[in-house]
């Protein structure tokens, strides 16, 4: 059985799970990897066969979405190209961790395309949403990476197919102690706009990752430090609490690792304020920005010592056999028409 592993590396996230994923998939087929996207300051150590500009997201160095920089940077023509001449046909399955160039590649040529991503989580119509719907991050979660079939991960299991997420080796594996920092991981802002932030709060210690520079320095009651996975994961898993974007991944192992949590929804981003949302019913605090409003609400976070008491099971290996498995009985079962069924609708 030859399959694609389709990858979206906008962010961390998705190559952190694609670490524990991809060893899974070596297992049991013939595997190839393709990855799009330009904004992971993760690696992945496995050889990849495709590699897309794709599409990013790009930010201001305020934590907002900038729509007409995330405009600029596109290259339609370039992107259209890239779907026409992928050769998804060679595949018997193509597996998509919200991926755009495969996914519309196997849309065009009817081939079995199967999203495995916390996107097909958040798109569920039983997951949280925030009060305000914004139309624009619906169709996003809907059209931006289309797929036929859905699993999803997310905090909670809200619907069928919706599991528990995926916590790397590492992060499993780290030792946990609670030291007197707290590790912040907020790659949409500028490290000098966190650093003139939590400057203000002299009874904390912050450890502040960035993109920015490449060797750490000490500021005051900040610590500046380059991005590097096992210097990070040291952090947070010795760290007092954890404050960071409301992606998936992060909060998904600070919870893991039972540290105190607070979130920062990135403005305009459609899928983090309903992980905010997700989380603010679990009762982790969810702030909007750093700025002066909400000074108390951050205090107030340093001063208190209570953790969300929850378990992510490691499951991954029986979600990759399901997908495998309902792939293969599809085409045992149906000879011939295979990839049709999976550009059908189901009439319920």
């Amino acid at each position: 059985m030859k399959v694609l592993y389709a990858i979206q590396a906008t962010g961390n996230g998705h190559i952190s799970r694609a670490r524990e994923i991809v060893p899974l998939l070596q297992q049991k087929c013939e595997l190839d990897i393709l990855i799009s996207g330009t904004q992971a300051d993760v690696d992945l150590p496995f050889a990849v066969k495709f590699r897309f500009k794709g599409i990013s997201l790009i930010y201001n160095n305020k934590g907002a979405l900038s729509l007409l920089k995330t405009a600029g940077q596109l290259k339609l023509k370039q992107i259209k190209k890239e779907i026409a001449q992928l050769p998804v046909e060679e595949y018997d399955l193509v597996i998509n961790d919200f991926e755009p160039i495969s996914a519309w590649a196997c849309k065009m040529k009817k081939i079995p395309c199967i999203s495995l991503s916390h996107q097909a989580a958040v798109a569920n119509k039983f997951s949280p949403k925030p009060r305000v719907k914004d139309l624009a991050g619906e169709l996003v979660l809907r059209y931006f990476a289309p797929c036929q079939e859905k699993f999803g991960f997310h905090f909670q299991q809200y619907d069928e197919n919706i599991f528990s997420p995926v916590i790397r080796s590492q992060i499993r594996n780290a030792t946990i102690q609670n030291g007197n920092h707290y590790t912040v991981y907020l790659p949409s802002y500028h490290h000098t706009y966190l650093l003139k932030q939590l400057s203000r709060y002299k009874n904390a210690y912050w450890h502040i990752f960035t993109r920015d520079i490449k060797e750490a320095l000490k500021i005051g009651n900040c610590y500046i430090c380059p991005i590097q996975n096992e210097n990070f994961i040291e952090s947070m898993a010795g760290s007092k609490g954890v404050l960071c974007g409301a992606g998936f991944e992060g909060p998904a192992e600070a919870l893991y690792l039972k540290k105190k949590l607070m979130v920062i929804p990135i403005a305009g981003q459609y899928e983090q304020h309903c992980n905010a949302e997700a989380l603010k019913r679990m009762g982790i605090p969810v702030i909007k920005h750093l700025s002066k409003k909400y000074h108390v609400f951050i205090q107030n976070w340093i001063n208190e010592e209570s953790h969300i008491k929850i378990d992510f099971p490691d499951i991954t290996e029986s979600i990759i056999d399901l997908i495998i498995e309902k792939y293969l009985f599809v085409k045992s079962n149906f000879p011939g028409i295979i990839r049709n069924i999976y550009t059908t609708k189901k009439a319920s």
